[in-house]
């Protein structure tokens, strides 16, 4: 019995391997799982690590201080490293995981826009719980950073109610885990969607591009991630999909601009970036 059971795994696993399909590996312990996570499709450092003309500045990863400007606020990206000062050291696993996925600090106070909570409330226990457990080891570095200015952009009182138990998503299913990858943990389809009065409208353009970033480089408009066959990325084949998102370059070798966290994303698994298109492959076909 124990051969046959030892066999049927041994088989069971060479099917995942070939097909792309992918559970928790085993042992996978959550610093192993928030490595990944950083330092892949969440990427946190994109907006948390300071960047200098050369890209990011040595010895300063997750310091915070990057300025993101917008028409209706100046956001300064926090530090989130373990320093007990200016960074997150004093705060404790839980208000961590609160902080990500509600947009609370320990004080109380909301944490503003561009966090995509609405995304992060949706992440699982365990990946949050991977992401702290990945931050608790970051060297600590001492960089005072200025709170975002919102002007006379309210803030609401919260960013919704308390967040329960969140399951894992299931890595057998390419469709359901690519939305868990470019929802909750990305929140590529956040960006990707354009907003109206305010709100992104997920219920009608999801997807379709169109939502604007401000930055060093100037103004970058995000661009359509449906299946059209000219807005979108219907016509590229999946390595083209997924080319572009881990090189920032579309098929005809034109490039793609930021704030796209290309080399992050570069280090995803194949496995996942399949997930991703498929779960693309999904969204209804909209135009521009």
């Amino acid at each position: 019995m124990k051969l046959l059971k030892r066999a049927y795994a041994r088989t069971l696993a060479a099917v995942l391997l070939l097909t792309g399909l992918a559970w928790p590996a085993a042992g996978e312990t959550l610093l192993e799982r928030g490595t990944y996570l950083m330092r892949g499709i969440v990427a946190c450092g994109n907006c948390h690590t300071p960047q200098g003309p050369n890209g990011p500045l040595p010895g300063m990863e997750l310091a915070g201080g990057l300025v993101i400007e917008d028409e209706a606020f100046t956001a300064i990206a926090s530090n989130i490293t373990p320093d007990p000062d200016t960074g997150i050291g004093a705060w404790s696993d839980g208000e961590l995981i609160t902080a990500i996925r509600e947009g609370r600090r320990p004080d109380g106070s909301l944490i503003g826009p561009p966090m995509p909570f609405a995304m992060y409330r949706q992440m699982s226990d365990r990946d949050v719980r991977a992401i702290v457990a990945y931050l608790r080891q970051v060297p600590a570095v001492r960089n005072a950073v200025a709170r975002s200015d919102y002007g006379d952009l309210p803030l609401p009182p919260a960013w919704g109610p308390p967040v329960g138990s969140v399951a894992d998503v299931p890595r057998d299913d390419p469709v359901r885990y690519g939305a868990y990858l470019a929802g909750p943990l990305g929140h590529c389809i956040e960006c990707h969607t354009p907003m109206v009065r305010g709100r992104f409208d997920f219920e009608n353009r999801l997807g379709a591009g169109g939502f604007k970033f401000h930055g060093p480089w100037g103004v970058s408009v995000s661009a359509n991630i449906t299946p059209h066959p000219q807005d979108g990325i219907g016509a590229y084949s999946d390595a083209e999909v997924k080319t572009a998102i881990t090189r920032g370059v579309r098929p005809d070798d034109s490039p793609l601009m930021p704030p796209m966290g290309y080399a992050y994303y570069r280090n995803m698994s194949d496995a996942d970036l399949g997930a991703i298109v498929a779960y693309l492959r999904t969204l209804r076909t909209l135009p521009d």
